[in-house]
């Protein structure tokens, strides 16, 4: 499903460069619920934005979906974004004017998905996350570990193939961390949505069937 040959990034530094990741090799399964660890500034969330087609590498070969991405268009980027990838941050990053239905329902939008369909997926997630009753309220309204839900119901509501999660607990308490990712292994194991999750948590790691240690900018194991 993914394959990363030879991946490094790098940044300019006065007459040099700063390696933030450092050849990359690395393929991950479809189905598979992969955990990216290391401490600080090792790298994790650049290897991630990478994975998810937020950022470019400078170096190396990065075959998504059998794609080479390097030479995909600025289109074909974009269709992978609304049909194939949702992504989950740590900051939730709702839209704070949309209400939590109009939030959930953003990527169907974009995806041109029809107007009964849109109602009808939307209609099935907030009932599955026990959200209906909060369908109208604005993300202001709503507590840490609900938000957190409303992105998860985002990422997943155009049905990818693959869930980018960014320290999807790391503002939560650990009840709220706990549920968010129970419902994780859900998806994973019962809707065979792969996800690739940067987390400090040893806890949330266990959750997924495989870790990948980064050590500066190395895959340390």
């Amino acid at each position: 499903m993914i394959q990363l040959k030879g991946i490094s990034k790098h940044y300019p530094a006065g007459f040099g460069k700063t390696y933030v990741l450092r050849n990359i090799n690395l393929g991950i399964n479809e189905g598979e619920f992969v955990s990216i660890m290391g401490p600080s500034g090792s790298g994790k969330s650049t290897l991630l934005h990478i994975l998810g087609l937020l950022e470019e590498p400078s170096e190396g070969e990065y075959l998504f979906l059998d794609e080479k991405v390097d030479k995909l268009s600025e289109k074909k980027r974009t269709e992978l974004h609304r049909h194939r990838i949702g992504f989950v941050f740590q900051a939730y990053h709702l839209i704070d004017e949309l209400t939590v239905y109009e939030n959930i329902e953003t990527p169907l939008l974009y995806k041109g998905t029809s107007s009964s369909e849109r109602k009808s997926r939307v209609a099935e997630l907030l009932d599955r996350f026990n959200m209906v009753a909060k369908k109208d309220l604005f993300p202001s309204q709503l507590s840490g570990g609900q938000q957190q839900l409303v992105g998860i119901a985002r990422a997943i509501v155009h049905e990818p193939k693959i869930i980018f999660a960014d320290e999807p607990t790391g503002n939560l308490h650990s009840e709220q961390a706990k549920e968010i990712m129970e419902l994780f292994r859900e998806l994973n194991q019962k809707d065979k949505v792969s996800i690739v999750q940067v987390t400090h948590s040893e806890a949330n790691a266990e959750y997924g069937n495989r870790v990948i240690r980064l050590k500066d900018g190395w895959v340390s194991e």
